[in-house]
């Protein structure tokens, strides 16, 4: 098989359809884990968990889903049946998202509301959930790579992606703003019966882009046709052990899945409790964030990729929230609505930051395809772990640190877990992450064929 070859399907662009289908397969997965990151601390500690038990849950999750990303991968790359895989964690996500936020069954069952056992019933739901979770996103992920040897072309799936993640996000928001407006979290029971109807609309909303991957989207068979070649066969995990790029991609992948997920768990968090704004703000200012990151995901199709501009932009979005980290941290409580400007910035430094991030990975895979699962499960892996292990920490101090005040004589401003969640941890991330862009070499890495990088984005 010639790589360069006009007439190889797989180095085309692709058509503006099968982006589309790509694009939607992910939703499921999206809304729910926007629902999660946002609303999961928030409820549990509004429900009546400590801040600690509540770090708990999250942090079972998380490592659950980590270690699903590893056994995931290594059996789609053993086994391939993308779509199928996607089909289970989507149907188990579906089953077990509505538990996470819909009340402590085994309380119920056993007539017996201890805090010990409602954490362990949300703990438990919240593996499961991730399991499934982690079972969607790695087959969704490693597709991008069997789908096309188009460099540019993988750019654009993943905006999409991204785009439709935005989507996603955005549907939460309008759900929770309409029941946030509708019923009020007067009791304990009302607090439980506004997140189960955010919970069923999300599961309902998502299901539907589901199927409509799943009939849209033809099984990848470019590992298949590889026949000639020894790209067929899988490729040992030791191989990318051996390669420099594996841990720089890893890491930027790492730290951008820091920035984004420390930032949304908290975001809640700071609008409400040290900024004191309105209620409506806690779906406004992530309302936002993610329209901006949407115009920016749907622009990013347009421009023709290489390894120098996926650092450059990278970079761009990293340095942008240095400067929305520095604003955080310092903004007083008597000018709150600047967050609403803000927002716009983390929106455009969201987007820039993770579309690349991704798109990295394909460069490192290239056209290795026989391990574009296991790379996309282990990176994964140490997403899910440091994220988990980032909020436990935060989350463990949050009742127990001072609050530190700035200004001296004035109540505005305050340095508390929230704004260094918010704020400092993402900022810090971001600058790791520029600097270990700086560093990579991806255009001898991702260069599978030379004029693929300069040709329009699709068909």
């Amino acid at each position: 098989m010639a790589g360069g070859s006009e007439e190889d399907p797989y180095t085309k662009p692709i058509g503006r359809w099968a982006v589309f289908f790509y694009g939607v397969g992910h939703m499921l997965n999206d809304i729910t884990a926007s629902c999660w990151f946002t609303y999961l601390l928030l409820f549990l500690t509004q429900i009546g968990l400590s801040p600690r038990d509540a770090a708990i849950v999250m942090l079972s999750g998380q490592v659950a889903d980590g270690f699903a990303t590893i056994f995931t991968g290594e059996l789609i790359d053993r086994f391939g049946h993308f779509k199928i895989w996607h089909a289970a964690g989507s149907v188990l996500v579906a089953i077990s998202f509505s538990s996470v936020f819909g009340g402590c069954l085994p309380c119920s069952i056993l007539h017996n509301d201890s805090l010990s056992l409602e954490t362990f019933s949300y703990s438990m739901f919240a593996a499961i959930f991730n399991i499934g979770w982690a079972a969607t996103q790695v087959s969704h992920m490693a597709m991008v790579n069997c789908i096309s040897l188009n460099s540019t072309s993988r750019v654009a799936l993943t905006s999409c992606r991204n785009a439709f993640t935005m989507v996603a996000n955005l549907s939460l928001y309008a759900i929770a703003l309409v029941v946030f407006g509708v019923i009020k979290a007067g009791s304990k029971e009302n607090t439980e019966t506004q997140y189960r109807w955010i919970a069923y609309s999300s599961i309902t909303v998502g299901c539907c882009f589901v199927v409509i991957f799943l009939m849209g989207t033809k099984e990848p068979r470019l590992r298949m046709d590889l026949k000639e070649t020894s790209r067929r066969v899988r490729i040992p995990w030791v191989y990318w052990f051996k390669k420099l790029l594996y841990y720089q991609v890893a890491m930027v992948y790492l730290l951008t899945r820091l920035v984004l997920n420390v930032s949304q768990a908290y975001l809640a968090f700071f609008v409400i409790d040290d900024l004191q704004m309105d209620q409506s703000a806690k779906a406004l200012v992530p309302a936002i964030i993610y329209i901006g990151s949407f115009v920016v995901s749907v622009l990013l199709q347009e421009i023709p990729w290489n390894g120098r501009r996926l650092k450059a932009y990278y970079s761009a979005g990293g340095i942008i929230w240095m400067f929305c980290g520095a604003a955080i941290l310092l903004l007083p409580r008597d000018i709150s609505s600047f967050m609403y400007a803000i927002s716009v910035f983390i929106g455009i430094a969201n987007a820039l930051m993770m579309v690349t991030a991704i798109s990295m990975q394909s460069v490192l895979v290239g056209s290795e395809v026989g391990g574009c699962a296991f790379v996309c499960g282990s990176l994964s892996f140490l997403d899910k772990m440091s994220c988990g292990l980032a909020l436990y920490v935060l989350q463990s101090h949050q009742s127990t640190s001072p609050r530190i005040q700035l200004n001296n004589g004035q109540q505005s401003a305050y340095l508390s877990v929230t704004r260094y969640g918010l704020g400092l941890v993402p900022a810090l991330c971001s600058l790791v992450g520029v600097v270990v862009t700086f560093f990579m070499e991806l255009e001898a890495a991702g260069s599978l064929s030379k004029p693929l990088l300069d040709e329009p984005l699709l068909e």
